[in-house]
Order: C-alpha cells, then structure tokens, then sequence
C-alpha cells in the first residue's frame, strides 16, 4: 500500500463505527467512510469534543452539524497551501492520501531535467497540479466545475505560486481530450482522477466502469514522444489495483514500454497505527 504519511496538519486520529475522525489544522471532523466496518471503543476526545460532523441520511445525502468552524480555513502540506470548507457529500475539498502521489509524481518531474508538461484530468481543487506546478511542471487543469477551478486557483495563490505555467480549463474532460487530439497537442504526463459518476457541463454522462477503459485508450494518443508517467486515481471498488495494472499494461505499456505498478492508498491511523484505505492508484513510468 502507498500510504501518505508525511503529513503535519492532518492526521485521521480514530476510526469506528462506519466514521473516521479527522484533524485538519486546528479542527476536528467527524465523516463517514465505507471502510470502517469495525465497532471498536471512541477512546479519543475528539469523538465528544469535535468542530463538524456529517450525517448521513438513510434516504441519501447528509447534513453537516458544525461547532465554532469557520466556512473557510487552511492547511499546509510542505510549502502547499489549500483552502478548505465543509462541502455537500461529506466533502472538504482536499483528498490527503493523494499527497502520496503528489510526492511521487513531484519526484518524478523534478528528477526528469528537462521542461513536463502536465495534463491533469478531473482536476478538482488542484492538490496535483500545484504539486506538478511546484516541482517545475507546466500544467493544464480541466475540470467540468467552474467552481472546482477557481477554487484551485485560490489555492494556487495561497501556495505563493502566482507565476508558475498553468493553463485553466473548465470543460468536459472527455470532450477536451479529443479536441486536443485534433488539435495536435501532446503532454509529458497525464494524471486523472476521474468520479465513480458524474455529469459534464452540457450534462455529458461519465460512468466509470464503462469509460475509463476507452478514456485512457484516447489519452495514450496525447502522449509526447519522450513520455514521462501517467497516472490514474479510483475510488470505485469495483476497479482494484489489479484493474488499474491491467488497463495501463494493455494501453501505454505495450506501446511506450516502461513499468506498470499499482496499489491501494491509504492513510495512518495515529490512534493505533492501523492504515486507512482509501482506493487506488496506477501509476506507468518509463
């Protein structure tokens, strides 16, 4: 499993009871998560004393309950800087086990020596591309939310990160992926972290099982001659690691060579050292 434990403003200090309770600076949230199918005791005092906690609703949805927490405040990871809310889906806008990607893929721009262009693909509130950004990249983040976007860039802002090249794009990433195609374009890297479902800005219809396959066969068209790693994020438990493997395989690895590794993220359990699931990643690397 690659765990992201390199964290200092968060940290998931408990889990139980289908709830995982987390620190984000100076808050303490309570949300559920799928994973925790154990009842164990809530030791910790955050499980009493604590900022926000999401319901969720047998019909569906949920509701946040919020004590003294503010609707906006920060957190760092490293020299990174996000601004962070309760959202509706349980949602803060920050997904921290990725910051085990960000590493990953920072290394790998950093250590390449030569100018990467990035696509990053679902973009969300931009934790990758101001990490490719960081590192030296040139980026372009797509993401069908206007919304999504400007909030990337706040915390592109945030980061002291005004100046690097990065090219905001709000679109349907399937649409802007072929345009670019026609268009002759061609990227070092692609990073993807694509919904289980969702709807583009024209109410174009994304389901993962049945469009990941053919999304990454169009992407590999969008590869430069000297590629350097693409990688794919899911959090549909349908597509496990094996899946991620497979498909990166069957699509750039038997074209462009290189190696294919996938494996479960996950986050630290500081309360007793357990690890968090929390999906997958493939990753490909020349």
């Amino acid at each position: 499993m690659w765990i992201a434990s390199e964290w200092k403003d968060y940290e998931v200090i408990d889990t139980s009871c289908g709830e995982k309770l987390e620190r984000w600076g100076d808050y303490i949230l309570i949300r559920p998560d799928p994973q925790v199918i154990w009842n164990t005791k809530k030791k910790a005092a955050g499980w009493k004393k604590h900022n926000g906690h999401y319901h969720r609703s047998s019909k569906g949805g949920g509701r946040w309950e919020v004590f003294n927490l503010p609707e906006i405040w920060q957190i760092s990871y490293k020299n990174l800087k996000f601004n962070l809310q309760p959202f509706k889906f349980k949602h803060t806008g920050l997904f921290p086990e990725q910051a085990v990607n960000w590493e990953w893929a920072g290394d790998k721009i950093k250590n390449s020596g030569r100018k990467v262009n990035v696509l990053n693909l679902f973009a969300y509130t931009g934790g990758a591309t101001l990490s490719a950004a960081a590192a030296g990249a040139s980026v372009t983040h797509v993401d069908a939310s206007k919304g999504m976007v400007t909030w990337a860039k706040e915390n592109l802002e945030a980061s002291g990160l005004s100046g690097v090249p990065v090219r905001w794009i709000v679109d349907d990433c399937v649409k802007f992926v072929e345009r670019e195609i026609r268009r002759g374009k061609k990227y070092d890297a692609i990073i993807m972290d694509p919904p289980s479902y969702g709807r583009g800005p024209k109410g174009e219809i994304w389901k993962i099982e049945e469009s990941i396959h053919h999304f990454l066969k169009i992407c590999v068209n969008l590869l430069s001659d000297d590629p350097l790693f693409i990688l794919i994020n899911s959090y549909t438990t349908g597509l496990q690691p094996a899946v991620l493997s497979y498909m990166l395989n069957l699509e750039v690895a038997k074209k462009h060579g290189g190696k294919t590794e996938a494996q479960e993220i996950g986050l630290p359990v500081s309360s007793n050292g357990l690890v968090l699931p929390c999906g997958a990643s493939g990753r490909w690397e020349i």
